[in-house]
């Protein structure tokens, strides 16, 4: 059992979409595949939003390290800071909009492309899936695995994005299944990692979250309140990432200061203890959750040196930075995963106003 007690939880629900490509899978190819690399598929019927300059910067910002959430085609908040980020790390004026100067740097040598076509591999169109899944946390013990309720939201994650923009890319009646054409946001695929004694199955993992094991080393964290930011710089004090988060709520105020991290949880298990959750409801009981993306704390759970508070995923990508949290640093499932790959034991911590 995870050792880890967070004082963590999304204050609202995950609210189901309204509409959704379908689910429905094809019939399995003949040779079976074991493959969670979508290839390219032929063909074009680019849609006004796979056009977009704002969807094909926000694809190139999440493959630089500095990312704008969930990828949208949106010129939301925190896609401004993404670019505002990156134009701090690349010595460029600090505008937040993406003049001309941004685009040369951001575009040479990363792509253009903000879509691209694939076909949906059977290992990953086998999910499992966990249609059922509560969206309640004291409703999910009892589940062997908090798994992605449907392909889309599992193919939403994939591809750093929302199950609505996939419905905006393919039409509300696509059919999803192995061996299916979709188009999604441009982000690559990823080898899957060789991690000794990966017990957790934290490299198919990173695979299944487009997220690669191999990323720079942070020295330094700093998370800032009033951005509603997380930043990592490198030993010699360069930033070199930046991801949008969710900190603490007037009930669980982020814990301003330093600290520093001691270790993670991959894949976690989750205990749900009541007494540490202010909205619990009366007669809610201390109960152990299986890991999962659509468990409480996400994918991974980084452990701080200030007792219950962490950071960690979470199964509610499209509300970072929309929601409050019981105290913790929340960020989406793949930009946990990523930070987590960047940090590591005494790695320094600072949370600031």
């Amino acid at each position: 059992m995870n050792r880890y007690l967070p004082l963590c939880l999304s204050v609202l629900a995950l609210a189901a979409t309204a509409c959704s490509p379908r689910d429905e899978p094809a019939p399995p190819p003949s040779a079976r595949s074991d493959t969670l690399a979508f290839a390219d598929a032929p063909g074009g019927g680019e849609t006004e939003s796979a056009d977009s300059l704002i969807m094909r910067a926000q694809v190139a910002l999440d493959r630089l390290g500095f990312s704008p959430g969930v990828i949208d085609g949106k010129e939301g908040q925190s896609y401004k800071l993404a670019l505002a980020g990156f134009q701090q790390a690349r010595g460029i004026p600090e505008t937040g909009a993406l003049d001309q100067q941004t685009q040369q740097a951001l575009f040479t040598g990363s792509g253009t492309a903000a879509t691209r076509l694939v076909v949906i591999p059977e290992a990953f169109a086998r999910g499992p899936f966990v249609r059922e899944l509560p969206h309640r946390t004291s409703e999910q013990a009892g589940f062997e695995r908090l798994g992605y309720r449907s392909m889309t939201e599992a193919l939403a994650e994939r591809f750093h994005t929302t199950p609505d923009t996939l419905v905006a890319l393919n039409g509300a009646n696509t059919r999803l299944g192995a061996g299916r054409t979709v188009r999604v946001p441009a982000i690559a695929n990823v080898p899957l990692a060789t991690i000794e004694g990966d017990e957790s199955g934290w490299a198919e993992t990173l695979q299944r979250l487009g997220v690669a094991a191999d990323q720079p080393v942070a020295e330094r964290i700093v998370v800032d309140k009033s951005e509603g930011t997380l930043r990592a710089y490198d030993k010699d004090d360069k930033l070199i990432g930046q991801f949008p988060v969710t900190t603490g709520s007037e009930h669980d105020p982020l814990p301003l200061g330093t600290w520093k991290i001691k270790g993670e949880a991959r894949n976690p298990d989750y205990q749900y203890n009541p007494d540490l959750f202010w909205d619990a409801k009366p007669g809610d009981k201390a109960k152990r959750l299986a890991p999962g993306p659509n468990g409480p704390v996400g994918v991974v759970w980084i452990d701080l040196s200030k007792e219950h508070y962490g950071i960690h995923g979470t199964p509610e990508p499209q509300k970072i930075g929309r929601t409050e949290s019981h105290g913790c640093v929340r960020l989406t499932n793949w930009d946990a995963a990523r930070v987590a790959q960047m940090v590591h034991a005494g790695t320094a911590v600072l949370f600031q106003a």
